[in-house]
C-alpha cells in the first residue's frame, strides 16, 4: 500500500522556482519543484548542503514566497493571498520544529507552548489546558513547569514539538530536528514525530542529514541542485534506501 488509508494531499507544490540575490549575482536556488505531502505520513527531505532544502522548507511553510510556481496548503492557494493572509494561514495551519529549539528561556514549558497558542488567537484557561495536553502528548506532562535551563536537549525538542502541535496545524515542518541531539534523544524525537504523523489529519516533513532517521520515514524525497532527484516509500517497497551524500 503506497499511502495510508484515508490519506489525502494536504500540501502541493507545482513548478516552484526561487531566485535569491540581484543581478548580476542572482542565484536560482530552486529550479521547478513539484511535490506533495500526504496526511498520515512522515516524509524526510534529504540532500547535500546547498541543494535548496532550507529554502524549500521556508516556502512550504509560507515564510518565503516562490519567484514562480504555485503552492496549495490545506486547500488554500497561496499565490492568491497577500502577506497578511499568508501570515494567518501559517499561524493556523503550519507548526515548526527547529534545530535550535527556539524556546523563550524565561518561560516554563507550558508557557512556551501557550505563547504559540496566543499567536493562533487562543489564550486564557483554554490555552493552558491545550498546552498541557500537548506536553502530555509528547511525554512531558510531568515537566510542564520546568524552565528550559533545567531541561535536557531531548526535553527541549519535545517542548518544541508540543509547541508545533498546539492548535492542531495541518502540516508540521521540522528543520534538522535531531542535529543538536545525541543518538538516543535524536531517535526518541524521531519516534515521536513518526507517531505524530500517524494522525490522518496531518502531514509531517523533516529536513535531515541524519541517516539514522531513515527507518522512521514513510517517504523519502531527495533534492539536489534545486531539483527533486528522487522519491521513495521504503516501508511500501521494502527496499534498502541509500543515504544521500552530505
Amino acid at each position: 500500500m503506497s499511502t495510508p488509508i484515508n490519506s489525502k494531499v494536504i500540501l502541493e507544490a507545482q513548478g516552484i522556482v526561487k531566485l535569491l540575490g540581484a543581478a548580476p549575482n542572482e542565484v536560482k536556488v530552486l529550479k521547478g519543484i513539484d511535490m506533495q505531502l500526504h496526511t498520515g505520513e512522515l516524509t524526510l527531505l534529504m540532500g547535500p548542503s546547498g541543494s535548496g532544502k532550507t529554502t524549500l522548507l521556508s516556502i512550504l511553510g509560507c515564510i518565503l514566497s516562490p519567484t514562480e510556481g504555485k503552492l496549495t496548503l490545506s486547500g488554500f492557494k497561496t499565490h492568491e493571498m497577500d502577506k497578511e493572509d499568508l501570515a494567518h494561514l501559517r499561524r493556523k495551519h503550519v507548526g515548526f520544529v527547529f534545530q535550535a529549539y527556539n524556546l523563550v528561556p524565561t518561560l516554563t514549558a507550558v508557557e512556551n507552548v501557550m505563547l504559540a497558542l496566543d499567536l493562533r488567537d487562543l489564550s486564557g484557561p483554554d490555552a493552558y489546558d491545550y498546552a498541557a495536553e500537548a506536553l502530555e502528548a509528547v511525554g512531558l506532562g510531568h515537566r510542564i513547569n520546568a524552565m528550559p535551563s533545567k531541561m535536557s536537549g531531548g526535553e527541549k525538542q519535545r517542548v518544541s514539538i508540543a509547541r508545533a502541535l498546539a492548535g492542531s496545524p495541518s502540516v508540521i515542518l521540522a528543520d534538522e530536528p535531531t542535529a543538536a541531539l545525541d543518538g538516543k534523544n535524536g531517535m526518541a524525537v524521531m519516534e515521536l514525530l513518526a507517531k505524530v504523523a500517524q494522525d490522518t489529519r496531518r502531514a509531517v516533513l523533516a529536513v535531515t542529514h541524519d541517516h539514522r532517521t531513515l527507518q522512521y520515514a514513510d517517504r523519502i524525497i531527495t533534492i539536489d541542485d534545486g531539483r527533486i532527484a528522487g522519491s521513495e516509500r521504503p516501508k511500501a517497497s521494502g527496499k534498502e534506501i541509500a543515504v544521500p551524500a552530505h
